[in-house]
C-alpha cells in the first residue's frame, strides 16, 4: 500500500511510490489507525526536515506517534515550508538559522512563526531568473527548481534539466527561506541534480 505521505514542493501530501532522501513531520499525527490521512495537514508550526537514519532509530511509518513525511530532497522540503531539524541535522539547522532574515540569532520558534505565516499567505509572483539557487516556483502545471547549473524540472523521482520558464511564476519557497538561500544557505540536492 502506497501511503499518502510524500510531500510535493507546494506542500501537498500525496501517495507516490518513489522514495525520498529526507523525511520530517509537521508537529504531530495526521493519520488514523488505518494509516490514512485525515483532514489536518499540520499539528503545529514546527515543520521540520530530518535525515532518514539517525542513531539507529527505527519506526513503523504512519504507526503510533507523529506522521512521517518524505521529501525528494532539501530544496523540495524548503519549498514546502519546512526547515532543518535541530536534533538530527544540527549543523544544517544552525546554518539555516544564521542565514534566516531576522534581527539577532534566529531561534526555532521564531523561524516557525515566520514560515507558518508565509505558508498560509498568498504566493508571490517572480521571474525564474530572480529565484535564488535552491528555490522553486510553478506555473500551475510544472515545478521548476533553480540550480547552480540552471533550470531543473521537478518530478517525484528526481530532476531533469529543462529550459528556464518565461514570465511570472508562483513562488513556492517561502520568502524568508529565499532570503536564507540568498544569504548562503546551501540545501542538499537529490542525486539526480547535476554536480557543479
Amino acid at each position: 500500500m502506497t501511503l499518502q505521505n510524500r510531500v510535493w514542493p507546494d506542500g501537498s501530501l500525496r501517495a507516490h511510490p518513489a522514495r525520498g532522501t529526507l523525511f520530517g513531520n509537521r508537529g504531530g499525527r495526521l493519520h488514523d489507525d488505518q494509516r490514512r490521512l485525515g483532514t489536518a495537514r499540520w499539528r503545529s508550526r514546527q515543520w521540520i526536515v530530518c535525515v532518514l537514519d539517525f542513531k539507529g532509530r527505527q519506526r513503523r511509518v504512519m504507526g503510533p506517534g507523529y506522521t512521517e513525511l518524505f521529501f525528494l530532497d532539501e530544496p523540495t522540503a524548503l519549498a514546502a515550508g519546512h526547515r532543518p531539524c535541530f536534533e538530527c541535522r544540527h549543523a544544517a539547522a544552525m546554518a539555516f538559522a544564521h542565514a534566516f532574515p531576522s534581527p539577532g540569532r534566529s531561534r526555532a520558534p521564531d523561524m516557525d512563526r515566520v514560515l507558518h505565516r508565509q505558508r498560509l499567505g498568498p504566493r508571490r509572483q517572480a521571474a525564474f531568473g530572480d529565484l535564488p539557487v535552491g528555490a522553486m516556483a510553478t506555473d500551475g502545471t510544472a515545478i521548476w527548481a533553480r540550480h547552480a547549473s540552471g533550470a531543473l524540472l521537478w518530478r517525484p523521482e528526481g530532476y531533469r534539466p529543462a529550459p528556464a520558464p518565461r514570465g511570472k511564476l508562483a513562488l513556492l519557497t517561502p520568502q524568508a527561506t529565499c532570503a536564507a538561500l540568498n544569504a548562503g544557505y546551501a540545501p542538499v540536492w537529490h542525486p539526480s541534480a547535476p554536480d557543479c
